[in-house]
């Protein structure tokens, strides 16, 4: 019989999706690597149980503790997978940008979720790195993993991401491609490119207007799960090559595009990415291949990026799509 002990052995070989659509008139081949194919929905289910057993080896987390962790989401997802078959509780901090929709996944996998405000400095008492160190503090047998600094976050993508992406491609990469958030992706799976194929293949990390990343001018952004107002320690600057840097509203457009054109549901982040990679991929030959990451799913941005209402009270322009039903039959009718 074939089948897998639990859930948490199905993380990881994600497949890579030509993109076909949205890549009109470039000649490079763009690929994109869906990490929504992991259990929990998210790349950052690679890095979980890494940082669990890390912490147990050192005696970080004993049975019967509880993970309390800052996240926008995906991470909290992936902990919550490794955690339910450990024993474990988990308690995680969300800003409060962060949808509901979100929310509500976390609260699903038995996490309590706990929800803080955004636009605050990191070391404002009320910011989820704060709050989580209270929390850390508060509860008994409590550990914080802290993927900001945690070095078996890049690892996890040292280990299987690169190796995923230079396996598939077979060496034929040309371009990595990846939003920046922790930076463990870009710089795990960075590293195991240039020791794989040295400078033959560019690393290029997006990053939303606003981030600390690729300018000086840091301010808030609604895009999810990327970018920062501070200098991560797990984050390795000098694998990456060249930014790109792309605006919430080329985030979202390109996201609802994904959806109705390649038949991906993504997040905002992935919209971003792709912005991203479209731009490196523009002017290359035919024999290019861009990989761009897409990091999570859409089920978490239903409420938000997904709904009419919600973007245009935002700002963000609407694609109107024209309705194939006679006039009559788009009125409600009672059975």
């Amino acid at each position: 019989m074939r089948y897998a002990q639990s859930v948490a052995d199905l993380v990881g070989n994600t497949p890579l999706v030509r993109l076909n659509r949205v890549t009109d008139g470039i000649a490079a081949t763009v690929l994109a690597k869906i990490e929504y194919f992991n259990p929990g929905g998210s790349a950052k289910d690679r890095i979980a149980a890494n940082i669990i057993d890390a912490a147990e080896r050192d005696g970080s987390l004993r049975p019967g503790g509880t993970i309390v962790e800052p996240t926008s989401g995906n991470t909290g997802v992936g902990l919550a997978l490794v955690a339910q078959q450990r024993g474990y509780r988990c308690v995680f901090v969300v800003p409060d940008k962060v949808a509901e929709d979100k929310r509500a996944v976390l609260r699903a996998y038995g996490a309590e979720v706990v929800v803080t405000p955004t636009n605050v400095e990191p070391d404002d008492p009320n910011s989820y790195y704060s709050v989580s160190d209270r929390l850390v503090r508060d509860i008994p047998g409590a550990f914080k993993p802290n993927q900001y600094a945690n070095p078996n976050g890049p690892r996890s993508h040292y280990e299987t991401t690169g190796p995923e992406i230079w396996r598939d491609t077979e060496g034929a990469l040309t371009h990595f491609v990846t939003g920046v958030g922790t930076g463990g992706t870009i710089s795990g799976t960075g590293r195991y490119l240039r020791e794989v194929a040295g400078s033959s293949v560019r690393i290029v990390g997006v990053d939303p207007v606003g981030s600390i990343y690729s300018g000086d001018d840091i301010h808030g952004y609604d895009v999810e799960g990327v970018g920062e107002d501070f200098w991560p320690p797990a984050f390795d600057p000098t694998v990456v090559d060249a930014y790109e840097r792309v605006s919430d509203a080329e985030s979202f457009a390109m996201t609802r595009r994904l959806a109705r054109e390649e038949g991906l549901l993504v997040g905002g982040s992935s919209g971003m990415a792709v912005v991203g990679a479209l731009r490196v991929a523009r002017d290359l030959p035919a024999d290019a291949v861009v990989v761009v990451l897409l990091p999570d799913h859409g089920r978490g941005y239903l409420s938000k990026i997904f709904d009419d209402q919600w973007m245009t009270a935002r700002g963000y322009d609407v694609e109107p799509v024209a309705s194939v039903l006679p006039a009559h039959s788009t009125q409600e009718h009672s059975a």
